[in-house]
């Protein structure tokens, strides 16, 4: 007797405030039971997420796998490619992703097929990942023209810098003794020193 084949599908949302129904629905509607529907609301950086992981163990070579769209999936090039292989050649199941119906494993199950499949999940996953960064670079412009700073705050400079610094300008002292007076390593002092005096010779 043929073995029923299991249908699954799986949905990522990225943050608490996003909204997954539309992947759900989009899974439902191709048949997807509830059930077998698993969700994670986390990043995709990586694969280290519980119900992907539980949703790996359950496929096998009478499975297929539904996502509604690769990056739902994951952004990072090589990991896409990693899990994909895991998924479609030692699980040996087949995936469809909704959005994209090239990338539908069922289909033309030669040499030539698989080819094809691989190559639009390069280049699909290449330019998710590409994209990611992208947004990821035009957010930090954005706060930064909003005048978010980052990086870590500078710790204030010792109550007696100044002293110190005009000592050793006058080479009173050497840098190793400013450095120990103003408790500070040698190379830490010379780099905020060297600020110092910049930022004294354009106030001047």
């Amino acid at each position: 007797m043929e073995e029923i084949q299991k249908i699954y599908g799986y949905a990522r949302i990225s943050t608490t405030e996003q909204n997954e129904d539309r992947q759900i629905l989009a899974l439902k509607e191709m048949g997807v039971p509830e059930k077998n529907i698993f969700l994670d609301k986390m990043s995709g950086k990586n694969f280290e997420r519980p119900q992907y992981k539980k949703m790996l163990r359950k496929l096998n070579s009478n499975s297929v796998l539904y996502i509604k769209s690769i990056d739902r999936l994951g952004r990072s090039y090589k990991d896409l490619s990693e899990q994909w292989r895991i998924i479609t050649k030692e699980k040996c199941a087949d995936v469809v992703v909704i959005d994209m119906p090239l990338l539908d494993t069922r289909r033309d199950k030669n040499l030539l097929g698989t080819f094809i499949s691989d190559l639009i999940l390069a280049l699909l996953s290449y330019i998710s990942e590409n994209e990611y960064y992208q947004r990821q670079a035009e957010g930090i412009a954005a706060a930064k023209a909003r005048g978010v700073r980052f990086g870590r705050i500078p710790k204030p400079l010792p109550g007696n810098f100044h002293e110190v610094y005009k000592r050793w300008k006058q080479k009173k002292i050497s840098v190793s003794q400013a450095a120990k007076e103003c408790g500070l390593p040698q190379t830490t002092f010379y780099d905020k020193a060297k600020l110092f005096g910049k930022t004294t010779l354009k106030n001047a």
